[in-house]
């Protein structure tokens, strides 16, 4: 659906505003990362129930994206963090494809309005490459996580990585796939 919508509504647009000779020199999505860090949650615990907690955020993360997830660990000790090298600290998901238009559907048209207070996405979130980089504080927002059956809330840092030379290009090929950006 989203797919669609860029190939015949976001690329005319785009080439006519600013000018693209070619389909291909038209901005486009790239990559959907997603992360989530839970350092803290495990610090201070047993080997066996950070084991719980990692796995329960693991799954949730793989109904959200439909993906496993892959688990990041620490790459140095932390003392006053309570962080020990090794230690799973946060898991990441790169979606790539159908996958990833997919993912952001959901996102834009469910997550995003579901999230509590949230009143769009502010133009400091696209940095000066193009890519624009959102948090979400709770994983309940999407609908595929039951919220009766969540064991930890956690929040996700998401980042759409885009090609584009400028960062009032990707501005627009957001406004024009339908994220809900502030003026």
């Amino acid at each position: 659906m989203l797919l669609e919508k860029y190939k015949k509504e976001v690329i005319p647009e785009m080439m006519k505003k600013f000018g693209y000779k070619s389909l291909l020199a038209c901005p486009k999505i790239e990559k959907v990362i997603i992360n989530c860090g839970f350092g803290r949650l495990v610090s201070e615990k047993t080997p066996e129930e950070q084991r719980k907690i990692s796995e329960a955020i693991l799954n949730d993360l793989a109904q959200i994206t439909a993906q496993r997830p892959i688990l990041t660990l620490a790459k140095k000790s932390i003392s006053s963090f309570k962080i020990r090298k090794g230690q799973p600290i946060g898991s990441k998901v790169t979606l790539r494809g159908k996958m990833m238009y997919d993912f952001l559907e959901r996102l834009v048209q469910i997550a995003l309005p579901r999230s509590r207070d949230f009143l769009g996405i502010e133009q400091g979130a696209i940095d000066k490459e193009g890519n624009l980089t959102l948090g979400i504080r709770e994983q309940i927002s999407f609908p595929e996580i039951s919220p009766e059956k969540v064991k930890q809330i956690f929040g996700l840092e998401i980042t759409v990585v885009t090609n584009a030379k400028r960062r009032d290009e990707s501005l627009e090929l957001f406004k024009l796939l339908g994220f809900p950006i502030k003026e």
